[in-house]
Formats: C-alpha cells, structure tokens, sequence
C-alpha cells in the first residue's frame, strides 16, 4: 500500500490491503544423499534466488551463527538470476559446506524440507507479502522474517529484524537454536495464529470491496 501511495501518487482512501491467506495441511527429496547429520540444526532459506529476497543477508547471517554454534546447516531452496553470485559468495565466505542449494523443489519435496527445518528466515528486502513464511507456520516451524516484508504487519508470533541487520537476525537465529522452549513457544503460537489467515476471508473482503464500489454513487 505505502509503494502505491508513494510511487503512483495515490491516496490511502482509495487503497485497500487483502492479505494473503495459506491452505492447511491435509517421497520426493532424499536428503540422504547429501551431508546433514542427524544432530544437526537446520536453517531454511526459501523462496526466489533474487535480489529482493536478501540472501546475501542469510548468508551473512549464516557466517555469524557458525562463528559460534558448528551443528548447523543452511539449506537454500529455490533458483534465480542470483543464484551463481550466491553459491559464489557461500564459498567466498568460507561456509561453502554448510550451505546447500537444492534448486527449484514443488510439491512433496517442499513439505519435506519444512519437515526438516527448525527454522525458516526470510530476509527479504523487499516483499509485497511474503506466502512462504506462512506456509512454514503452518508446518509447525518457527519464522524469523525480515521487518519490511508485508507479512510482518499480519504475524505476532514470530521473530522479526531488518533486513540488513545481520548481526540482529544471526542473535535470533541463534537463540532458536540454542533454547528449545523459545522454539517451541513460537511453533504452538505461529501455528494457532496462521489458522486465522485463510483464503476464503481474504476472498470474502475482496467481494466486500467489490461490491462497495458497485452501491457508491458515481457523480458526473
């Protein structure tokens, strides 16, 4: 909404906001082909390899919290325009082996990556809402998301920094990892919340909005 109003010269009164909603939860990816031990932490990462979605600043983050916690892996799904630059940048930073790029993944696959994850982090410096943060509450995991996504203006149970601030995402990153009952408390409180969010609400105020316009008068 503020991009519209700013960009486009529009007023708020002629600006409404319809927040996404996620379908509930009703053997593709092998992940033991690959190195992640059992008593290992995983950090998620996903979404779109682009610019918008910060993951020079997961990884950023991803070298302070293996500056002091060694049981972790960064798992990045998904594929971009930036995906060399940041399979180049893991290694710059001396990580290379505690990140791992899966690619594209749908489907079954996806659910099982959520399975596996103790967190998901959304970085993301610019993001309209945000879905996947939602479908990892809905997955029983807990989410750290970036201050100027849209979906921080709908979650309550979950961590939030800015985007830059590495330093800040990699304390709370840390701090998930670190204390099972913070893990815990925002997985039984995402989880209740994101119950809330469902499509046919988000349908229902569309229809609202729709039908307002229609009754207004229209004066010549």
């Amino acid at each position: 909404k503020n991009i519209i109003i700013s960009r486009y010269g529009i007023t708020g009164d002629k600006v409404e906001v319809v927040y996404n909603g996620v379908e509930r939860n009703g053997n593709g990816l092998n992940f033991g082909k690959i190195d992640i031990k059992k008593d290992e932490k995983i950090v998620l990462f996903l979404g779109r390899i682009t610019m918008q979605k910060g993951p020079e600043y997961f990884l950023g983050a991803a070298k302070k919290v293996l500056e002091v916690m060694d049981d972790v892996k960064f798992v990045m799904v998904g594929s971009g325009d930036m995906m060399r630059r940041t399979v180049e940048l893991a290694a710059e930073l001396g990580i290379g082996s505690k990140v791992l790029f899966t690619g594209f993944l749908r489907g079954e696959d996806v659910r099982r990556v959520y399975e596996m994850a103790d967190l998901y982090v959304m970085p993301s410096v610019s993001e309209p809402f945000g879905i996947a943060p939602l479908e990892a509450l809905n997955h029983d995991v807990p989410v750290l998301i970036s201050k100027q996504s849209g979906v921080s203006e709908v979650l309550t149970h979950v961590l939030k920094a800015d985007f830059w601030d590495i330093n800040e995402i990699a304390n709370k990153i840390v701090a998930v990892l670190k204390y099972p009952p913070l893990r815990m408390t925002l997985k039984e409180h995402g989880n209740f919340e994101v119950r809330k969010l469902k499509w046919e609400d988000a349908a229902a105020k569309c229809l609202a909005i729709y039908n307002q316009l229609v009754c207004e008068p229209v004066y010549v």
